[in-house]
């Protein structure tokens, strides 16, 4: 059975400048892995393009919210943070979606973050 991914329809009001990247708010770490391997690399440079400027206002707004009882928007602004964590290395590192050197290796996430 495959996972069916839900796509979030909001980010907080002070987000609205990502809703063009609403796509990446995804809950799951194998959601995000997938999504990052079927980019191409100018999508993942333009997401981490509007993104990355928007992290630490993104941390400092998740911070004033209790971690145990998000709103919704509010968690899709973390998993959109999640994303950009995912993107990074290929962004800044590797220029491609994929490990280099890595082949058909793949990893599956046993404990997923709580929120």
């Amino acid at each position: 059975m495959t996972q069916q991914t839900r796509m979030p329809t909001s980010l907080p009001a002070p987000f609205a400048d990502l809703a063009p990247f609403v796509a990446w708010c995804l809950e799951t770490e194998a959601e995000r892995y997938r999504k990052r391997l079927s980019s191409t690399m100018d999508d993942l440079q333009a997401f981490y393009d509007a993104a990355f400027p928007r992290l630490a206002d993104a941390i400092a707004y998740l911070d004033q919210q209790p971690i145990d009882a998000l709103p919704d928007d509010a968690k899709h602004l973390l998993w959109l943070c999640y994303s950009l964590v995912n993107v990074s290395f290929p962004v800044e590192v590797w220029r491609q979606p994929r490990v280099p050197d890595s082949g058909a290796a793949s990893f599956d996430m046993v404990v997923e973050p709580a929120v």
